[in-house]
């Protein structure tokens, strides 16, 4: 187990610190628990983390494109989501009001919904070792960033923070959440990628994969989607021209919006043991000018003006 300390949580008038992710803050209510608030601020900070480690410097302005992103797909996607609303929902901070938002509390399931549409990543290399992925078997010769026939779901067990998320097959998946719950998060991840990938390919973007969680809502038992969504951090997305490219091969056809200019940086800079170097400025630049172009393409909207 790795452990980091994070850094001290922004104080907010009118809400109380009660946890910090890799990349994300969590408040309620002063007064409230947890356990009992209906309500939970959500912070997306600038941090950005890569091999279950959090990097330094930030990356500036994430935060608020990342939440912007993630708002834009909330509103195009037909099914419930953590989103809260109503006159009772309280304020967000005007501090932090371009990279937070005031979720219902839910339920969370302990699974990483992930969905690939291509085999790269983790992903390869388990189907170079096993010819499958997460249980799957894959057809034989297939190349890193090759697009797959059909989207599959390869879920991952949510680890504590410091630990690696572990990838599971899907009958390991039934034996955690259940059976009835393991389907609808099956169902409901496979939906929403397609639909999400054929949208991202209207504006010239491959969805390579990406992943979801879910919570129930305590007081009607429905499923929530939760978190953020396909965003430049839970997701993988390429220029679709440069993928198109037949005179690239390899990891050049791999244009990438998302962190993956960090992953490789890191990957080649370090060989994950002890304490990750700090990224060079011109890898935090060019980090946060891909995830502001990924914003501009995918919702045709001014990041300015979301």
């Amino acid at each position: 187990m790795t452990t980091q300390t994070l850094p001290a949580p922004l104080p907010l008038e009118g809400w109380t610190h009660i946890y910090s992710g890799k990349v994300r803050d969590l408040y309620v209510p002063v007064g409230e628990t947890a356990e009992a608030s209906p309500y939970l601020l959500v912070v997306a900070s600038n941090r950005v983390s890569a091999f279950d480690f959090v990097l330094e410097p930030p990356i500036p302005g994430k935060g608020a494109l990342l939440t912007a992103l993630s708002n834009w797909w909330f509103s195009e996607i037909d099914m419930p989501n953590h989103l809260a609303s109503g006159e009772d929902v309280p304020e967000i901070p005007a501090e932090v009001a371009d990279r937070a938002v005031v979720s219902r509390r839910l339920e969370m399931y302990p699974i990483e919904c992930v969905v690939r549409g291509a085999l790269t990543g983790s992903g390869y290399k388990e189907y170079l070792e096993t010819g499958a992925v997460c249980g799957i078997e894959l057809p034989a010769g297939l190349t890193d960033g090759d697009l797959l026939d059909e989207p599959i779901y390869t879920p991952a067990y949510k680890a504590p923070f410091g630990e690696h998320d572990e990838n599971i097959t899907y009958e390991r998946s039934v034996e955690i959440v259940g059976e009835d719950v393991a389907s609808a998060l099956r169902e409901a991840s496979l939906d929403i990628f397609t639909s999400a990938r054929e949208l991202a390919a209207a504006r010239g973007v491959v969805l390579a994969d990406t992943k979801f969680e879910f919570g129930r809502d305590p007081r009607t038992g429905e499923l929530v989607l939760a978190d953020e969504v396909l965003t430049s951090d839970s997701s993988r997305y390429w220029d679709a021209a440069v993928y198109a490219d037949a005179s690239l091969t390899g990891a050049d056809r791999l244009s990438s919006f998302d962190k993956q200019i960090v992953r490789n940086w890191l990957a080649a800079n370090w060989d994950k043991q002890g304490t990750p170097p700090e990224l060079p400025t011109e890898i935090v630049s060019q980090t946060h000018d891909r995830y502001r172009e990924l914003y501009v393409r995918v919702t045709e909207n001014d990041p300015h003006n979301a």
